[in-house]
């Protein structure tokens, strides 16, 4: 770390402040990724503050921030459209939700006491890169339904028109505002992420416009100790029975492995960035505590979160307070401004998770590939593939058919066959049926898995 990891004044002043900052981002993705899941802005503003506390605080990594991320959301949003569709009653179809994320967090917990963390190094880049980028696809897919009602899925009040405006100037905005902010304000941009700006800025002009569009309703709220004390009564699972057990732990093993790769594979950029290693086996368990306890109030499960975590390392945070704080905040937060929270129209998140799905998307190697045959036909892409030269790897056809088979397995499919079948037909190929021409896993070295991990 660049700085000092004394208990100084000034040094715990830093750090807080650094959570303080983390946690409007925390706190606007938490929004988004909660309608994503299809339980709402509020759970997932809740589940942010609770598992930035908990894995801050029990976490194998020192500085990070942990939260619900697109990755689990997507998959969330799958368990959520399970139990509506073969349940029916909405106390059952809460709790089955709720027992399939705590058995989750178990099997976390499992993973963290058998010790599986070192086997993150078996899976391969090519797989790694596939699943991001299919996710990224069902994110699109899922916002897009949601903007035209297609899929199953009710459209937003007020005409697909107006929210698509909305959600395209929210998009906009957020690509423009963050280099405008930089040169406007140099470091302290940093201080104004682009994301809640765009927020802001499109929630006022929709509020001055008065557009008739959906806005979020914040359900479950919180006023006081006793309204915490009966939704923890009301989200306890009480059907264990081997029926309900059999539907839900595919769903929990699927949440389990995703969360596994979502979180080390993230620690890998913090380790790299901060010099440090991460205790693998810790992360897991504290990311099993903090899922199991987001289980208990209504909430989603998450993972180690990349942006938020190397937002932290940039900003030089060096104690654990920083993320401990961002948890303590986002709640704190979530409670003071429920009403202009309401006054968000629901477009706004669609244009944030589109630009989510962007972030996860692997356009890395599609890049590659594109080079490689632009320069086949003697042509010049400077501009665009410059920055990705120095790092000196290239994408075989291979890779890319193995890259874009588990995007599509994992977007037509599920996640655990896309990842599963695919890590097994590497292996496969490169050990039984082609040991003499096996094929090169993208990078040289394990550690550049680093750079295929989005938030």
């Amino acid at each position: 770390m660049q700085a000092s990891t004394s208990l100084s004044a000034e040094n715990i002043v830093r750090n807080a402040i650094i959570g303080f900052t983390v946690s409007f981002v925390a706190l606007s993705l938490g929004a988004a990724l909660g309608i994503l899941s299809g339980r709402g802005a509020f759970s997932g503003m809740f589940s942010a503050g609770i598992i930035a506390f908990f894995t801050a605080l029990l976490g194998g990594t020192r500085v990070q921030c942990s939260g619900p991320t697109a990755p689990m959301s997507a998959v969330s949003a799958l368990v959520v459209a399970y139990a509506a569709s073969h349940l029916d009653a909405t106390a059952s179809t809460d709790q089955f939700i709720n027992l399939v994320f705590l058995l989750n967090g178990l099997v976390l917990l499992l993973m963290a006491l058998l010790r599986l963390g070192r086997f993150i190094a078996y899976v391969p880049n090519v797989v790694v890169s596939g699943f991001m980028s299919g996710i990224a696809l069902l994110i699109w897919q899922d916002q897009l339904n949601m903007l035209t009602g297609s899929g199953n899925k009710a459209p937003l009040h007020g005409g697909w028109l107006a929210n698509s405006a909305v959600a395209l100037t929210t998009l906009v905005l957020i690509f423009v505002l963050a280099p405008l902010m930089r040169r406007l304000v140099g470091h302290r941009a940093r201080f104004l992420p682009s994301t809640l700006l765009a927020i802001l800025f499109v929630s006022l002009g929709c509020g001055l416009l008065n557009l008739p569009i959906e806005h979020v309703q914040l359900s479950g709220n919180l006023q006081s100790l006793s309204d915490l004390t009966q939704r923890l009564a009301q989200q306890w699972p009480r059907d264990w029975s081997f029926g309900t057990l059999s539907q839900a732990l595919p769903f929990s093993l699927q949440l389990a492995l995703l969360c596994y790769l979502d979180t080390l594979l993230t620690s890998l950029v913090v380790d790299k960035m901060s010099g440090e290693t991460t205790h693998q086996n810790q992360e897991l368990m504290a990311q099993g505590v903090a899922n199991s306890a987001c289980a208990l109030i209504g909430g989603i499960p998450g993972a180690q979160a990349t942006i938020r975590s190397v937002l932290m390392l940039k900003e030089n945070a060096n104690l654990r307070l920083a993320g401990i704080l961002t948890g303590v905040f986002v709640l704190v937060e979530m409670l003071l401004f429920q009403e202009w929270i309401n006054a968000i129209p629901k477009a706004v998140f669609v244009g944030v998770l589109l630009k989510v799905g962007y972030d996860v998307f692997d356009f890395m190697p599609l890049r590659l590939y594109l080079k490689q045959l632009a320069s086949k036909r003697g042509r010049q892409w400077r501009d665009f593939f410059s920055r990705h030269d120095d790092l000196q790897i290239f994408v075989t056809n291979r890779e890319a058919l193995m890259i874009s088979g588990t995007a599509v397995a994992t977007l037509v499919l599920d996640l655990n066959m896309a990842v599963a079948g695919f890590t097994l037909l590497f292996y496969l190929h490169n050990k039984a049926f082609n040991r003499h021409n096996p094929m090169r896993d993208l990078a040289p070295e394990k550690e550049t898995a680093a750079f295929y991990t989005q938030d």
